[in-house]
């Protein structure tokens, strides 16, 4: 009843996007995941808190196309990528089935490409919701809280100091490694191992529980942000 409500009610339905794969030797596999989900769940109660915007937080998808990551072996669950939008497709049909018009997909991994499957779906349900699909703030959020001369790119020091921040117990400090060299991101046929033989992408050696807690009130912030413009935005 209470989800009926919701929808009722104009609530935004937030779709947590996460992934299980390799995070260097220091972090667990399920960084994506938790942190999807984590930080949604506490931008929601900052909307709903600052701005009386109402949200519903779903689960996070625990698992997404992780083919850069095959090279290591272990660590991984890689979806295909049609499989991922198929998954994303049918959760936001079921969500507009029940009366949410506003549904914001936040993604995890950056290297989850979701912008034709959004660009579908808005045409199908055109006039009766909308999808929003942002853009991640994460590497922003580090220039302006961090320290932009400090590469990073995957299991950095951003989410190294996230997770320090959030569940310091996850963390095994004394492995975090040095740094890697920096791939092109654009590649189709992307994989670390050419670039990092521990698994981190940039470097994770400035991480800090002090600085996880300023980068995660900052996310927070961010999202939130971004909650109460999707629920201000108008349904076209």
């Amino acid at each position: 009843p209470e989800i009926a409500g919701a929808a009722a009610d104009g609530a935004v339905a937030i779709l947590p996007m996460g992934c299980t794969e390799q995070q260097g030797p220091h972090l667990t596999v399920g960084f994506d995941s938790w942190f999807a989900e984590e930080l949604c769940l506490a931008a929601s109660e900052r909307a709903a808190e600052a701005c009386g915007v109402a949200s519903v937080v779903l689960p996070a998808m625990p698992f997404g196309p992780t083919p850069e990551h095959r090279g290591f072996g272990a660590g991984f669950i890689d979806l295909p990528r049609s499989v991922h939008e198929e998954v994303l497709e049918a959760a936001a049909d079921s969500l507009a089935s029940q009366g949410f018009t506003r549904l914001l997909v936040w993604r995890g991994c950056g290297g989850h490409d979701l912008a034709a499957i959004s660009t579908r779906w808005n045409d199908r349900w055109r006039g009766r919701g909308r999808l929003w699909l942002p853009e991640q703030p994460f590497a922003a959020i580090w220039a302006a809280v961090g320290d932009a001369s400090v590469p990073g790119g995957h299991a950095d020091s951003f989410a190294t100091s996230i997770a320090l921040h959030r569940h310091p117990e996850l963390v095994r400090v004394d492995l975090i490694p040095g740094p890697s060299a920096q791939p092109d991101w654009a590649d189709p046929d992307l994989d670390f191992t050419e670039h990092s033989s521990t698994g981190v992408i940039g470097d994770a050696r400035a991480a800090s529980t002090e600085l996880g807690a300023a980068l995660w009130e900052e996310c927070v912030t961010v999202v939130a942000e971004v909650i109460r413009d999707v629920a201000d935005a108008p349904i076209i």
